[in-house]
């Protein structure tokens, strides 16, 4: 074996320039392999490729080339939107123990007994577009060369020009893939195309001052009174052998693993995007947030390549957010390119209860078809000595 293509010397054995020369300056610090492994090439060692001359190392997106985008027409046929049902006074109260009995340090006594005055049921407005896109990026990368054949049959394809298909529409994925006809093999900038490093720890020497002796060889200590000195037992005249690099004074080169040679290529990184927006209606006390958190009827959704507006909604406001939302998304995401569309509304029940207990007279909200309840000033929030934030 040849070492001085980049292959380490036997165990044991001593680098030439080790004959009363000093090691070079870059065994002197133990490298951030991270850094190095990650630093870029000198100019000029990669190809220029067609298509490809401005390529990085950090990945930047490229924008979809330009492509003719037809508006969508409006559809003919709508569905006529429906409507939910509203809360009996047996669901509240059934709502209202539930919900005292899923809280440890609330009393249930008060859900029982309160006295249930009216019910005013509404509903909340949820309308959600989504706009699945695709996104495409170029990196140089590398990897040891191993001497498998490297194929090239021609001009490189362009980003855009590589087939790929999401896994499912609405789906976010990521998909990595190598550029065909991209592939050379470059010497390791790293290592200098040795295959290897010259050692941190011993600087390149092989071996180490002894800790045992501090390098004097020798080992001392008082007995009787007696100053006794021995030679140290745990070097040779000083000196140990490196247990870096087991005495050769070189490391393997951690970015081509010693193989001197790197195999480079083009890495098409492809992202799949859910780019989701809402906006909520609703009249009551209750929060929006709480809205998004539960079910309800789908009175709504359609899924094309691009959607149009609603326009037929009897709430002017989910009317208004789906224009405002679907003129956005047109040119929100300039480095993708637009796959899918999907808006639904969602209607949602709400019911103030309003009740009494004892001489408090409050309210609490039903919501939502798995009947959640939102009650602030529930009393008998504390039944065993602790106090509930």
């Amino acid at each position: 074996m040849n070492q001085g293509q980049g292959y380490p010397p036997p165990q044991g054995s001593t680098p030439s320039y080790h004959q009363g020369a000093p090691p070079p300056k870059e065994a002197l610090a133990r490298p951030n392999e991270e850094v190095e492994a990650s630093a870029p090439p000198p100019d000029g060692l990669l190809d220029s490729l067609p298509g490809y001359t401005n390529i990085g190392f950090q990945g930047a997106f490229l924008p979809p080339p330009a492509y003719s985008e037809v508006a969508p027409a409006e559809p003919q046929n709508r569905e006529a939107i429906r409507s939910v049902v509203t809360l009996t006074e047996e669901q509240a109260r059934e709502a209202i123990i539930q919900f005292a009995a899923e809280h440890c340090c609330y009393g249930k006594g008060p859900a029982v007994e309160m006295k249930l005055n009216s019910l005013e049921s509404s509903s909340a407005f949820h309308y959600t577009l989504e706009t699945f896109g695709e996104g495409r990026s170029t990196k140089w990368k590398s990897q040891p060369y191993r001497g498998e054949g490297i194929i090239v049959t021609g001009p490189p394809p362009g980003a855009w020009d590589i087939q790929a298909q999401p896994g499912a529409m609405f789906q976010p994925s990521k998909l990595k893939v190598e550029v065909p006809n991209t592939a050379s093999v470059k010497p390791c900038h790293v290592c200098h195309a040795r295959g290897y490093k010259f050692c941190y720890s011993c600087m390149g020497s092989g071996r180490r001052e002894c800790g045992m002796c501090n390098g004097t060889g020798r080992r001392s200590w008082y007995e009787n009174g007696e100053n006794i000195e021995r030679p140290c037992g745990s070097c040779n005249f000083g000196w140990c052998t490196c247990f870096v690099c087991n005495g050769s004074g070189r490391i393997e080169c951690y970015k081509c693993k010693g193989r001197a040679s790197l195999r480079w290529y083009i890495e098409l990184k492809i992202t799949w995007k859910n780019h989701l927006e809402d906006h909520i209606v609703e009249r009551t006390a209750l929060p929006d947030e709480l809205i998004r958190t539960v079910s309800g009827e789908v009175a709504f959704e359609e899924t094309y390549p691009r959607v149009w507006p609603i326009n037929h909604f009897p709430e002017s406001e989910i009317n208004a957010a789906s224009n405002t939302l679907v003129s956005k998304h047109k040119s929100a995401f300039p480095t993708e390119r637009i796959l899918m569309q999907r808006h639904r509304v969602r209607i949602v029940p709400v019911t103030q209860v309003a009740y009494s207990y004892k001489d408090m007279n409050s309210c609490f909200f039903v919501y939502g078809f798995e009947h959640r309840v939102h009650a602030p000033d529930y009393p008998a929030k504390c039944c065993c000595g602790c106090t509930v934030i």
